[in-house]
């Protein structure tokens, strides 16, 4: 079976997809921790790896950037090749003071500027919200690695380049730990689905104080995150 952005059969995916924004960390989290992994998506250059971690089946796929692209491939996932759990494990920009480069936060919640829940009709304002066990298990996984993981509200923003230069500020004042650009649509798919998500990001820059990581630096260096969601993984 293949959709416009994803060509492999049912069965190809593992029930947990770990989801990386970038092909090239997809590529390097299969060739680093999953024995047996081979390529089962490509289209477009998004790549999409199963392979075994520890005896379980894992697949890692790339999302791409923003909520257009991570909303494609996660309801495609979600719907036509039975996944369940989706764990995104990304960057973001440390809104919260006492974020530091290569922090982690996982998204409690998924505050957005999007459009994306127009979709739906509601007859409200929708709370994107990441699933309860997963985010339990990846901060007792975390507890166990020794690694910390702060939990809280993720800002997920259609404009990387935002013309208001005071809205990072106004997030903060809030309570929001760190802006992104996919958890949102993410969290509201698995809700729609009636299926489970959870972003987990790595800080990589800190827009509001200065400092940023490199490009290959985000793309292998992020290590614990990787880690801990493989962990978790092995327990849903």
């Amino acid at each position: 079976m293949s959709t416009p952005h994803i060509a492999c059969e049912k069965g190809d995916f593992a029930k947990t997809v770990l989801m990386p924004g970038d092909p090239l960390r997809a590529k390097f989290i299969a060739e680093t921790y999953l024995e047996d992994a081979h390529l089962v998506n490509n289209v477009r250059g998004i790549q999409g790896y199963t392979g075994t971690y520890k005896g379980e089946k894992i697949s890692v796929m790339a999302s791409g950037m923003g909520m257009p692209s991570i909303g494609i491939y996660s309801y495609e996932l979600f719907n036509f090749f039975d996944v369940d759990n989706i764990i995104r494990i990304g960057s973001a920009g440390a809104i919260d003071d006492s974020l530091n480069l290569y922090d982690i936060v996982a998204g409690m919640g998924a505050c957005t500027n999007s459009g994306f829940a127009n979709q739906y009709k509601l007859p409200g304002s929708f709370a994107p919200i990441a699933d309860f066990n997963l985010l339990t298990t990846v901060v007792e996984t975390a507890k166990e690695l020794k690694a910390t993981v702060k939990v809280g509200n993720l800002l997920s923003s259609d404009t990387f380049y935002d013309d208001n230069p005071e809205a990072l500020l106004s997030w903060r004042k809030m309570g929001v730990l760190a802006v992104e650009m996919e958890a949102a649509a993410l969290y509201m798919n698995a809700a729609r689905a009636g299926k489970s998500a959870l972003a987990i990001c790595t800080i990589s820059d800190c827009p509001l104080k200065g400092g940023e990581t490199t490009a290959k630096e985000r793309q292998t260096a992020f290590t614990k995150m990787m880690e801990i969601a493989l962990f978790s993984a092995l327990r849903l």
